[in-house]
């Protein structure tokens, strides 16, 4: 949970401000909804809400938090370089700057009615006053607008939480049915008042009651939305102008980068070459994300070497491994102050080199090397049909149980096979790679019964898993060029299958699996291994059988 407050201050208490809202909102719209019930359940609700939220801290809280977050989202807003942003989050922003023009109304003529003119702002009255006008349009669409809102921002914020997205179907469910819910008791009840204010005794029962407010209460009212309104429209106006102000100062202090077969961009000083070219559009590769390991957002300076200052300790370390040619550098360690001539090595487009699948993908997943034990001596002096027939009969009962987990083969390696479990995070991936485990277990018994009956041996296997680093690509020559699977995490898996024979075990799985599937591991006896070519000892739970994982997969992760 420490993991979602990570950042500055002013992240915390955004969405420290955020959830209050949030919560404010969410029983705001039960409130409303249970108006499809009764009007008596809806007042009652309001009244015990308003315990809270009319209360000195409830309101101080609930104010603050307001105040917080809109000035905070607004003091973002003008700080941004740059206006190109993903869509989810043009869109949050958009529905951000509407709802307080749709919020404002409905405060004043509520909160301040009460305070300035003793209205009593039940339910009744409110949606008296609007029902069957185009106010009641604009309310009902502020109510989806709102609840859009913090809907999404609570996606962003946790769909990187294993929970969140096991979650995910009941949530989604939720984030539909509480405005369909909220709408639906508007409606039920806004017929109710209608009706009631159709009856001439029943309407001045109503407004005495409530205390409805009169010509003069309602231009007071009028004239506070009017001089709000215009206090809104100025502030926005003002974080436009501070934006463009910025954008302004920040273009007079810029850096000209000229890319050789590509455009010229003028780009901010502070990035390093790599943020410029992603601010700008400009396609450039970087397989690991721009933290200066794999070189390939590694560029050629044509002209304005001369501005930059000399390669780190780090850079040199990376440039040297790779052989760069000399005026070659990293563009994810770059920071231009001068303008400068650059040619990309490596171009996701292709004009210059391999297309961007080509070049591959940097991902952290699972995955599993199989081998058959002792499968040469067993097939010494068989035919290659036969060889190649058991062989066969053996995949077909082994790999849909890999495939069946959501893992695929990357290669057949004679008696054996690597398979990759390529899912939308590492814990979906370890578990789907623990429950394959689980299955080739079952499937092998199976497979061994039916060679018993044949009166053929039977088959015994070593399973390495392991999780990590992977860059996923195509590896040949132009054209024909295989995808596969690179990287240390690759040779650990297959030490690990190796070292099964030496344990004396049909499956070692790594402590990084374990760990990634939610499995604690400190109750496990787990053995530590030395791996050949690998720096660091592996910790793995060794298991005498693969269906032995099945007590493992029972804990939810």
């Amino acid at each position: 949970m420490s993991a979602l407050w990570r950042g500055n201050w002013a992240t915390r208490l955004r969405i420290a401000s955020g959830l209050v809202l949030f919560a404010f909102v969410l029983t705001h719209f039960l409130n409303i909804g249970l108006g499809l019930f009764s009007s008596d359940l809806m007042q009652r609700a309001q009244d015990w809400r308003q315990v809270v939220t009319r209360s000195l801290p409830g309101g101080l809280v609930l104010y603050a938090a307001l105040l917080v977050h809109a000035g905070l989202a607004l003091t973002r807003l003008a700080r941004r370089n740059t206006l190109k942003m993903p869509a989810w989050e043009a869109v949050q922003i958009a529905l951000g700057l509407v709802i307080p023009l749709l919020l404002l109304p409905h405060v004043i003529y509520t909160r301040a009615a009460h305070q300035l003119y003793a209205v009593d702002d039940s339910p009744a009255y409110l949606i008296g006053l609007i029902f069957g006008t185009p106010d009641a349009w604009l309310q009902s669409l502020l109510l989806l607008i709102v609840w859009a809102h913090g809907c999404m921002g609570l996606h962003f914020w946790l769909r990187g939480t294993a929970w969140w997205q096991r979650a995910n179907p009941v949530l989604i469910a939720l984030s539909v049915l509480v405005p369909g819910f909220a709408l639906t008791g508007f409606l039920t009840e806004g017929r109710r008042v209608a009706l009631a204010l159709a009856d001439a005794a029943q309407r001045a029962e109503l407004m005495g009651v409530v205390n409805w407010p009169d010509s003069a209460a309602f231009a007071g009212l009028a004239r506070i939305e009017t001089a709000l309104t215009v206090v809104l429209w100025m502030i926005l106006a003002l974080v436009a102008a501070v934006y463009l102000l910025r954008k302004l100062l920040i273009r007079r202090k810029s850096v000209r980068i000229h890319y050789v077969d590509g455009p010229a961009v003028t780009a901010p000083r502070g990035p390093t070459l790599l943020e410029m070219s992603r601010a700008n559009g400009v396609p450039h590769t970087s397989l690991c994300g721009g933290r200066g390991r794999c070189t390939t957002c590694r560029v050629v300076i044509e002209a304005g070497a001369d501005s930059l200052p000399p390669p780190d300790e780090a850079e040199l370390r990376s440039l040297r491994a790779v052989g760069a040619a000399p005026g070659t550098r990293l563009a994810c360690r770059i920071r231009p102050t001068g303008p400068l001539t650059v040619f990309r090595v490596f171009r996701p487009d292709g004009k210059r080199s391999r297309a961007h699948a080509s070049q591959g993908k940097e991902q952290r997943l699972a995955i599993l090397f199989l081998d058959i034990r002792g499968f040469t001596a067993r097939t010494t002096g068989q035919l290659p049909y036969d060889v190649v027939f058991l062989l066969n009969r053996f995949f077909d009962a082994i790999v849909p149980a890999i495939s069946g987990t959501g893992g695929s083969v990357d290669k057949y390696l004679g008696d054996g096979l690597l398979a990759v479990f390529e899912t939308g995070n590492e814990t979906a991936s370890a578990r789907a790679a623990l429950r394959a485990v689980a299955q080739i277990g079952a499937a092998l018994e199976r497979f061994n019964r039916m060679l018993t009956e044949e009166g053929a041996p039977r088959l015994r296997i070593g399973v390495g898993v392991h999780l990590g680093e992977l860059v996923l690509g195509e590896l040949g020559a132009a054209g024909h060029a295989p995808r596969t699977i690179i990287g240390e995490t690759v040779n650990a898996a297959s030490r690990l299958e190796a070292m099964t024979k030496e344990v004396g075990v049909e499956v070692l799985v790594s402590d990084a699996v374990l760990e990634a599937a939610g499995i604690e591991t400190a109750p496990l006896d787990l053995v530590t291994l030395d791996l050949r070519g690998v720096r660091a000892q592996v910790r793995a739970l060794a298991l005498r059988r693969a269906t032995g994982i099945d007590a493992l997969l029972a804990v939810p992760a």
